[in-house]
């Protein structure tokens, strides 16, 4: 503290700092606070008064400091003195009681911990004399993200331990579910695009560059192991892994609900079905449960694999299903014209998310499975994130339920719909004037993969169609902030940011408009192959099937389909507008390099120091190939932290698994 401030205000700042520091512990870790909001409001604003008539004063561990600094350029790298090695996972009991055959067959009778695997990100906390002074991301295990800024913002992070020791710790930060269904309720009324799922929503609040947003997602942390460093002043060493979580929570960390110490395989079972058993009733999400040898000696007996801990598996909970009710389906009408059957469900609490809606695919989907109307339907997430009905239970029928029919005409445009032979079991609405086509067509052009409008969501382009602002994409580009500040749920700054984004969106390149159109059958990866042979959009325009057909991966349908679009007049006129916009219709991209041709990738987690977007990025200029699923065709997945079934169906298929580290080295050549 500085000598020159007033001993009694040094005295009180210092009082402050301990009591909110306890208080917030209370609170955050322990769940049982002591006084009420008001007061530690008014102890908070005393201190940052204080503060700032102070600031000789300033501590970045002070209870003020959680949230502050400017915007980060980017995340630097930092190497773990300690490896953070990921487990290897089990998916049934068998494979459960084969790990705890194989340490008793070493140790006799060894004791475990068996702890929940909560569903987030994995992080080290590092303290040096009980102040914290770095956090980072798992990354690779090796390397990983200094996030130290973000770190502060998670209250229930201790800034200061209760005891001056240096040592680092690692967790788990997640998004409690009550935040995550909070935040996507005020997404959906701003018509911003909905988180995936809590997991995600963790992972991409930790990397955002500016902290003020981490602050405002509220995520929250379990610390899980002793890393490296002292538990003890005097120098006292651990003998269990239950012994040093009972010390971290001393300290003043959040550590694991629900654990226990088992002595056999059957214990270790029983635990395994509690857990599963109180799934659906925690606040946070959960993917498993964790089985670790509990004796720290033991565990150095058994020893490490290349990769994951011999002493520790992680058993994997099975996809989760639920049945409900299937209450009707609807009718989406894609914006090129298919006709989908949407499952309305009774809601059912499904992987982290409140589930209402389901996709049935077609009318093969639904005969195939025999579901009817009103039937008891159990559903599933596919990877996690999309809802989709599985099967019906026909043993709860009661003869209520009846047959369901594809409509014979489209709902949005009321014309007649035709079954589309080239594209398996599609029912296709073909008037280009459809109404739902339109709009969907509209938020296709602006979603991120496109021209990435910030802003476009579907609320807010069901607004402008409602109020004839727009009648195509074109449109978007002659908008005004004084047309749009007055509608519903605008005002002056959505506008002006809704035409900024606009505006800024004219800059996206040849390959993203050519993508953007939504031609049949061209993705993000066709649109860049397309962008490169043929260099302008006004030659595309012109192109003939058998030139597109000549380009790899290019089929006859689809060449047909590219030509077939631009035969439109309207779509050509449209082109014309937007070139006359000023979007950019010629290809800017560099040329290609050679270092990654023929090689395909999967990107999949997140990356330690790089975006996927900035990694795919990277990929496609050394001329490699991005995309979206893992096949026995895929050369390369590229896994970050968090991966998920991608990452498990490339190791069913034995594709190559690299980390972003070993995917530079790949590219090292390219950039010498």
């Amino acid at each position: 503290m500085n000598s020159s401030v007033d001993n009694k205000i040094i005295e009180r700042v210092e009082k402050l700092r301990r009591e909110l520091n306890y208080h917030a512990q209370r609170y955050y870790v322990y769940d049982a606070p002591e006084i009420s909001d008001y007061e530690y409001d008014m102890m908070y604003a005393e201190l940052k008064k204080l503060e700032e008539e102070n600031p000789s004063l300033y501590d970045p561990n002070s209870p003020t400091q959680r949230v502050g600094g400017k915007a980060l350029d980017k995340f630097e790298k930092v190497t773990h003195t300690a490896r953070m090695d990921s487990l290897a996972d089990v998916f049934s009991f068998e494979e459960t009681e084969d790990f705890c055959s194989k340490m008793s067959d070493a140790l006799g009778a060894p004791s475990y911990s068996v702890e929940p695997k909560i569903d987030g990100l994995s992080v080290s906390l590092s303290y040096e004399n009980g102040q914290f002074v770095r956090g980072a991301t798992r990354g690779d295990g090796v390397v990983g993200e200094d996030v130290t800024q973000n770190l502060r913002t998670v209250q229930s992070i201790p800034l200061t331990l209760s005891e001056p020791l240096t040592l680092t710790v690692r967790g788990e930060v997640y998004m409690p579910r009550a935040v995550f269904e909070d935040i996507n309720a005020k997404r959906e009324a701003e018509g911003k695009a909905l988180m995936a799922n809590p997991r995600n929503a963790a992972a991409g609040s930790l990397r955002q560059l500016d902290s003020k947003i981490t602050a405002e997602r509220r995520l929250d942390i379990f610390v899980f192991n002793f890393q490296e460093g002292s538990l003890y002043a005097d120098g006292h060493a651990p003998t269990s892994h239950t012994e040093t979580l009972d010390r971290l929570s001393e300290l003043g960390f959040k550590t694991l609900a629900m654990r226990t110490v088992a002595s056999s395989y059957d214990e270790v079972a029983a635990h395994i079905r509690r857990i599963g058993d109180a799934r659906d009733s925690l606040a946070y999400d959960i993917d498993g449960v964790v089985i670790k040898l509990d004796s720290l000696d033991e565990r150095r007996e058994i020893g490490e694999g290349t990769n994951t801990p011999k002493w520790a598996v992680a058993y994997k909970f099975p996809p989760e299903e639920k049945e409900t009710k299937l209450l009707d389906v609807s009718i989406a009408v894609g914006r090129t014209g298919v006709l989908t059957p949407t499952a309305e469900l009774s809601p059912v609490r499904l992987a982290g998310t409140t589930v209402s809606r389901a996709t049935l695919h077609n009318i093969d989907f639904i005969r195939e499975r025999g579901i009817m109307l009103g039937d008891t339907v159990v559903v599933r997430k596919a990877g996690d994130i999309i809802p989709e009905v599985v099967r019906a239970n026909i043993s709860a029928r009661d003869g209520s339920e009846r047959e369901f029919y594809m409509p014979t005409h489209c709902p949005s445009c009321h014309e007649p719909v035709f079954f589309d032979k080239d594209d398996g079991a599609a029912l296709r609405c073909t008037n280009s004037a459809c109404p739902a086509q339109l709009s969907r067509s509209i938020e296709h052009f602006a979603s991120k993969g496109a021209m990435n409008i910030d802003g476009l969501g579907p609320q807010i382009v069901e607004l402008l169609l409602s109020n004839k602002l727009i009648s195509d994409v074109a449109d978007l580009y002659s908008l005004e902030v004084s047309q749009i500040e007055t509608l519903e749920r605008m005002g002056t700054k959505s506008a002006q940011n809704l035409v900024s984004a606009i505006e800024a969106s004219k800059s996206a390149g040849l390959a993203r408009l050519i993508y953007a159109l939504g031609i049949r059958n061209v993705g993000e990866v066709a649109a860049a192959a397309l962008a490169d042979r043929f260099g302008t959009l006004d030659e595309l325009t012109v192109a003939s099937v058998e030139q597109i057909a000549e380009l790899e991966d290019f089929g006859q349908i689809t060449a047909e389909c590219v030509v077939n679009f631009f035969s439109h007049p309207q779509n050509v006129a449209l082109c014309q507008r937007l070139k006359a916009a000023g979007l950019i219709t010629v290809n800017t991209n560099e040329p290609k390099g050679e270092i990654l041709a023929g090689l395909s990738f999967v990107l999949t987690g997140t990356l330690p120091t790089m975006s996927r977007d900035e990694a795919s990025e990277l990929i496609k200029k050394a001329g490699g190939k991005v995309v979206g699923s893992v096949s026995k065709k895929t050369d390369y997945v590229v896994a970050g932290e968090a991966a998920g079934s991608k990452l498990t169906k490339a190791q069913s298929l034995g594709v190559k698994i690299i980390s972003e580290e070993e995917l530079l080295e790949l590219l090292k050549d390219q950039n010498s």
